[in-house]
């Protein structure tokens, strides 16, 4: 029998995110059409664009009563009254009541501001009454920081949240593997981190996509087991991140996994948005519950 604790896939896809382009209008005519209201979605960074575009992408989803969470790169920003600017359009024309502030990649700041922890401290977004903040996790390390370096940046913006008041929350990179999803979760519960957290997942592409973008954006454990494990790797081209969700549902049955704070799914377009929402809407739609013998 499937434990009480244990949900199914279908449940797991009760709250979903996606992340979207700004800009991109064929993108947000797909959001806009077929996103159920209230649907969460962010809005990337795209280093070298101008942010403050992303005020209008983000006034268009929310008139259609999406939620938004816009992405912040603290690196990228060029100084303290850009992200003012920012921050004031975001919620004045916008109507935006949360955002995802991330390091941003890039070796040298543009600006003043180092890591997302040097956004919260300024209150530019407190002030503009956005309380709403969720933070990046990386459960199988970033390539470009020491692993101790980010479990003491994550502990610094919790403590931070908690001073502050400010409704934190975590959304990781994307992961092809169940295994450090799940060891990541207990080693954040064990450190007193209890901030829900959405799991990322890339959405169904082509396994050359796949790889492709774990390359980039250095998901070494995962990358192993695409070239590794070419049966396991065939079935997430075939049928989506649908082969980890039961991994990670078969590691629940050891876990409270209320006590692990998943608090929803987030996803990453590579293969398209229109292709990820139907694999959702198929994935809820059958009994996809995982039993055990």
């Amino acid at each position: 029998m499937r434990a009480m604790s244990e949900p199914s896939v279908a449940e797991m896809l009760r709250d979903y995110s996606v992340e979207l382009v700004p800009g991109d209008s064929k993108l947000l005519d797909v959001a806009v059409n077929r996103l159920p209201s209230r649907a969460l979605v962010s809005l990337t960074w795209i280093p070298g664009s101008d942010p403050i575009q992303m005020i209008a992408s983000a006034a268009r989803l929310r008139r259609a009563g999406l939620l938004v969470m816009p992405h912040i790169g603290a690196r990228h920003l060029r100084s303290v009254a850009q992200l003012e600017q920012l921050a004031e359009g975001l919620m004045g024309e916008a109507g935006v009541d949360r955002v995802l502030i991330i390091g941003g990649d890039r070796a040298t700041p543009a600006g003043p501001f180092d890591s997302s922890l040097a956004i919260l401290r300024t209150g530019v977004f407190q002030r503009v009454g956005i309380y709403r903040v969720a933070v990046a996790g990386f459960p199988e390390g970033n390539p470009h920081i020491p692993p101790q370096i980010l479990d003491q940046a994550l502990a610094e913006k919790v403590e931070f949240a908690r001073a502050e008041g400010l409704e934190l929350s975590i959304v990781t990179q994307f992961c092809f593997a169940a295994a450090p999803i799940m060891s990541w979760l207990r080693r954040l519960r064990a450190r007193n981190i209890d901030v829900p957290v959405r799991v990322g997942l890339a959405g169904p592409a082509g396994l050359v996509t796949l790889v492709r973008y774990a390359m980039r954006c250095g998901v070494g454990n995962s990358l192993h087991v695409l070239t590794e494990n070419p049966s396991f790797a065939r079935a997430l081209a075939d049928r989506g991140p649908e082969p980890i969700l039961r991994e990670m549902i078969a590691s629940m049955s050891n876990d409270n996994s209320e006590q692990l704070g998943v608090a929803g799914l987030h996803f990453y377009l590579f293969g398209g948005l229109s292709k990820t929402l139907d694999w959702i809407d198929s994935a809820r739609s059958r009994k996809a519950a995982y039993t055990h013998t």
